[in-house]
């Protein structure tokens, strides 16, 4: 779900235009035109495919849990011991 605000409904309440983002992007206007978006800083990271640490990953919860985990295989070469 997405916001509209006008700079001016920005400026005069903030605190709204950020509780907003935490449902979906907030796009505000100058002169009835888009010019900025406002997203939460995970919503950003998962946009700009910025590394996310697996305690992080591990940490969140809710929508905010989705993302791609794939880790690379490890080929491990199994030898019988040597026991003489």
């Amino acid at each position: 779900m997405s916001t509209t605000l006008t700079s001016r409904a920005f400026n005069q309440d903030t605190s709204r235009a950020k509780k907003a983002a935490e449902n979906g992007p907030v796009f505000i206007t100058d002169r009835g035109r888009p010019a900025h978006v406002l997203m939460t800083i995970e919503e950003y990271q998962r946009l700009s495919g910025e590394h996310v640490s697996l305690a992080d990953a591990l940490a969140q919860s809710g929508a905010e849990a989705d993302f791609d985990f794939d880790p690379p295989r490890v080929d491990i070469k199994i030898r019988p011991a040597d026991l003489d």
